[in-house]
């Protein structure tokens, strides 16, 4: 098997005195969706925010495309091709659609017209609102600029932390279409997410976070056909 995109190895995340990450690995694979599931307060976020250097393991290694990425700076990160969207979306709400959009851009020093069209034939809706401020969008739009946006940095890596938290329900089958889209393209996907059922449907990979710690692994169907895993997590 090829090295692995990313690959976390027994990392420990403590808050002051509170152990929030509990010794955990598991790697991602190029052109694979893979999703962390488990409850509010499992660590799934902490996880995504020590991949991408917004918080620091106090033991364990983080490594993206064979480096380690101790001591590199979030920014710097981002240049080296890994994006995350970040939970509740946090668009720049005074900036049009089309300005937020040439933010997610600042790693790149070529022309960016193509990707801006590719984020427009993926968010139609965003191209009719470009020239509108994206803090009069709704949550289902604003949702679609902040991955339109990771995606203007041609990431290697995309990580979605909760697109579909505070979702309707039409608008939720939305945005997980809109990501096995961009798997089908070719994407290599890090997805966390509460909605259990949707993410493992469309993983390749699933794991199961309880209280910083993993508990289960499998692949996407493996986890959806577990009694455990559907008595937790899918109300079956």
């Amino acid at each position: 098997m090829s090295e692995p995109v990313l690959k976390v190895e027994n990392i420990n995340v403590y808050y002051g005195s509170i152990h929030a990450i509990k010794g955990i690995s598991f790697e991602v694979y190029e052109g694979e969706i893979v999703t962390l599931i488990g409850a509010n307060g499992a660590g799934k976020s902490t996880t995504l925010n020590t991949i991408s250097g917004l918080l620091h393991p106090s033991t364990g290694s983080v490594s993206f495309l064979g480096e380690s990425m101790a001591k590199v700076p979030p920014h710097k990160i981002v240049e080296r091709g890994l994006a995350q969207v970040p939970e509740g979306r946090r668009v720049f709400a005074q900036m049009t659609v089309q300005e937020n959009l040439e933010m997610g851009a600042f790693t790149q020093n070529d022309d960016i017209s193509g990707d801006m069209e590719k984020v427009y034939s993926l968010f139609p809706r965003l191209k009719e609102r470009m020239n509108q401020t994206a803090g009069t969008l709704s949550g289902g739009e604003q949702q679609m600029l902040a991955m339109g946006r990771a995606l203007m940095s041609r990431p290697k890596l995309l990580m979605l932390d909760e697109p579909s938290m505070g979702l309707a329900p039409i608008l939720v089958e939305q945005i997980f279409e809109i990501i096995a889209d961009l798997h089908r393209t070719g994407a290599t996907i890090l997805l966390v997410e509460q909605n259990a059922q949707m993410a493992l449907s469309i993983a390749s990979r699933g794991y199961v976070m309880e209280t910083g710690k993993i508990t289960t692994a499998g692949t996407g169907q493996e986890l959806l056909a577990s009694e455990e895993v559907r008595k937790a997590y899918l109300g079956g």
